[in-house]
């Protein structure tokens, strides 16, 4: 079905919040254990023994607030804003700014150290680990909105993506994984043919051989191919764990295949659900899902400033 670019705009942000909010149940449950498809809704089955009991089926977790955070730092700043953007999700963290009812939870174990040092007034650029444990996926969970709001090339898009990653997330890999899902997703939003492919290639010409990124884009992320995703909370998995999702179907499809993978249920429904929105468009998001979300209004007035930047 054709859409327009209003829709696959539309289409990302919802996408997004409805599949952090699909996921919340069954976060931290094996694959095994993990309903069939045809079952996995906003609330479980009777039977299941759903993560998080206390929240209210609908709401959209860390992931959901903090690309939320970002969203309304691009649009007020007009700029990839690092400080900005950590200050926002440092409201978020102690606040619930753009959090449902305010209600914060599931903070991912990285970010929470990144918001510690930054709280402590360490430069944000050097908030983020840049070890080898510092390869989450906390900040590629939250990235899309940079690419539905940019407008700069993609050696531009790339590098915000880098620097945004930074904040929480220092090591080259895991910006690397941002900076590749933002120009698939970019590619998506344009309707380009082989938008995956197209989005390597042109990561490999900004970053040609005998660069760190390179190596690590060679050695680390595109090995991967044969990987089967297994959804955990490693970035280089998650992001392949998506990129085997979207090959499942249309948006329902994508998403249930991403909270089957059991684990890290919220984050990869999310990141699968933003592609698999602007891929598919508004329209294909099941209105039951739109209808039983919680905290549109928090999101009506940011996707009205993007959509009419966009339009411009």
């Amino acid at each position: 079905m054709a859409t327009t670019r209003a829709e696959r705009l539309a289409g990302g942000l919802w996408g997004l919040l409805v599949g952090d909010a699909l996921g919340v149940p069954y976060e931290f449950t094996p694959p095994q254990r993990i309903p069939l498809p045809e079952k996995i809704e906003f609330v479980p089955p009777k039977d299941f023994l759903r993560a998080h009991h206390g929240i209210k089926p609908g709401t959209w977790s860390d992931d959901g607030a903090q690309a939320l955070c970002l969203l309304a730092s691009l649009l007020e700043n007009g700029r990839m804003d690092p400080q900005d953007c950590m200050e926002r999700i440092f409201r978020w963290f102690r606040h619930g700014e753009y959090a449902v009812a305010k209600d914060v939870f599931d903070v991912g174990m990285q970010t929470s150290e990144a918001l510690g040092r930054f709280q402590k007034g360490v430069p944000v650029l050097e908030c983020g680990r840049k070890d080898e444990m510092g390869n989450g996926n906390g900040s590629l969970m939250r990235i899309l909105p940079l690419a539905l709001w940019h407008q700069g090339s993609d050696e531009e898009l790339a590098t915000d993506a880098i620097l945004h990653s930074r904040i929480t997330h220092g090591h080259i890999r895991t910006g690397l994984c941002c900076a590749l899902y933002c120009l698939w997703g970019r590619n998506l939003l344009d309707t380009k043919l082989n938008a995956w492919r197209t989005a390597i290639e042109s990561i490999e010409r900004l970053f040609p051989e005998g660069t760190a990124e390179r190596k690590e884009l060679d050695e680390k992320i595109q090995p991967r191919l044969k990987h089967v995703g297994k959804g955990s909370g490693y970035v280089v998995d998650s992001l392949w764990s998506v990129r085997q999702c979207m090959e499942a179907g249309d948006y329902t499809d994508v998403v249930k295949a991403a909270v089957s993978l059991g684990h890290d249920t919220d984050t990869t429904a999310c990141i699968a659900g933003g592609v698999a929105g602007v891929r598919d468009g508004l329209p294909a998001i099941p209105e039951r899902w739109m209808k039983a979300l919680r905290g549109k209004e928090l999101v009506e007035p940011l996707l009205e400033r993007l959509l009419a930047r966009d339009a411009a």
